[in-house]
């Protein structure tokens, strides 16, 4: 028989293992009980934050249909805001041509009213063209005259302005008729009657600048030539192009040195002076005889200034100075458009002169429009350098921010203050 002692250990073992876990079962009940409430507290908080995240997730997927809807709402409004920008800037240059156009013909009203009794000057002017003798009466309002010869000349080699202003239109026009009338008659082509407003022009006497007038160099407006019967270089080629222009040719003023001339777009033969990509034939308005691409030979290989023929504002400044107590300078500055067309955004800007293209204390004035001949006035108070030698600076600036006038007054020491 085998020995029952090792199934009486077997079974003691079991036994205690039994009692064992009993024992242990009891003590760790406590522990598990705690394991148990915290799985259930966790699952609850995990039910409410999966909750929450469904929430969340839902309203996140609002907001992005919402957001989707606005961000086409944007893409509408943009396009509209496009759309409204273009208007605008169309509107905005029409106005601008408009009320260019506005002020130039209210500008012209009280010249173009004179009464039926106003004196005139009666003028008979006689030259030949193509074997030809021609003779045409003209009578110009003496009032007119007399505004041109008082109207001060703007200090600018841009002689464009004589040509483009306004007020004297109506009587350029009424040679013109008379010049079309001519070459009607005569049958001439555009070239002949081109040429036949050259030969008038050039009939008539040249004269310089210091022996008829007080002046060393005085631009003339067409009505002075016509009324004096004559001028210089600049004067004959004023006269020219003003009666070119009111047959709607494209013109250009080429000043060669010491020298006035006019270019005209036209189908031609000789030398031209090219401008964007055009031809402008060269007219001589001094002397008989020359046509259309003749130039004299000083002129034929010199270089020249090119000036077009289009309304520009041209702004001049007078301006005056007094100290306010020791330490400010009150500046009151009048800004006058002696120019032929509407300054826009213009503003007057003063300051002390610093040495080096430096200034101290500059003052602008808001930036402000000036029609055609008028004048606009603003005062302006800057601080004093303390112990300087300085001198004050004055000028106009345009819409773009270049200087347009500046002028200056004679260095002086603030110490003296």
């Amino acid at each position: 028989m085998a020995p029952r002692t090792p199934i009486i250990l077997i079974v003691g073992i079991l036994i205690g293992a039994i009692a064992g876990y009993g024992v242990l079962s009891t003590m760790n009940t406590p522990l598990i009980n705690d394991y148990m409430d915290s799985i259930t507290q966790n699952e609850i908080e995990i039910s409410s934050l999966t909750s929450d995240l469904d929430d969340q997730v839902e309203e996140y997927e609002l907001l992005q249909d919402e957001y989707a809807e606005l961000d086409t709402e944007t893409e509408s409004m943009s396009s509209d805001l496009s759309t409204l920008t273009a208007q605008y800037e169309t509107l905005e240059s029409s106005y601008e041509e408009l009320l260019q156009k506005y002020e130039i013909v209210v500008a012209s009203l009280p010249l173009s009213a004179a009464p039926i009794s106003a004196e005139t000057i009666d003028l008979e002017y006689t030259w030949y063209f193509k074997g030809r003798k021609f003779t045409l009466p003209l009578s110009i309002p003496e009032s007119m005259y007399e505004y041109y010869s008082e109207k001060k000349r703007a200090e600018t080699d841009d002689y464009s302005i004589y040509v483009t202003h306004p007020y004297d239109d109506e009587y350029i026009n009424t040679i013109i008729q008379k010049m079309n009338f001519i070459a009607l008659d005569r049958g001439y082509s555009e070239l002949e009657k081109i040429n036949l407003i050259i030969s008038f022009v050039q009939s008539m006497p040249y004269t310089s600048d210091n022996v008829t007038t007080p002046y060393d160099e005085y631009p003339r407006y067409p009505l002075e030539t016509l009324v004096d019967n004559g001028g210089d270089c600049e004067d004959s080629s004023i006269l020219t192009a003003s009666l070119l222009k009111s047959m709607n040719y494209d013109l250009i003023l080429i000043n060669p040195p010491g020298h006035m001339a006019v270019g005209v777009n036209v189908e031609a033969y000789g030398r031209y002076w090219t401008v964007n990509e055009e031809q402008y034939f060269y007219l001589e308005t001094t002397a008989e005889g020359w046509e259309i691409g003749d130039i004299p030979e000083d002129y034929s290989d010199a270089s020249a200034f090119l000036y077009e023929l289009a309304p520009i504002p041209i702004c001049t400044t007078d301006w005056t100075a007094s100290w306010k107590g020791t330490s400010q300078l009150e500046v009151t500055v009048t800004v006058t458009n002696e120019g032929t067309a509407l300054a826009s955004d213009i503003m007057v800007y003063a300051s002390f002169d610093a040495g080096d293209d430096y200034v101290w204390n500059e003052e602008e004035s808001t930036s402000f429009r000036l029609t055609i001949g008028n004048s606009y006035t603003v005062t302006l108070t800057l601080d004093v350098p303390k112990d300087e030698n300085t001198r004050l600076i004055v000028g106009v600036v345009d819409s773009e921010g270049y200087s347009v006038d500046e002028s200056y007054s004679e260095w002086f020491d603030t110490r003296a203050r």
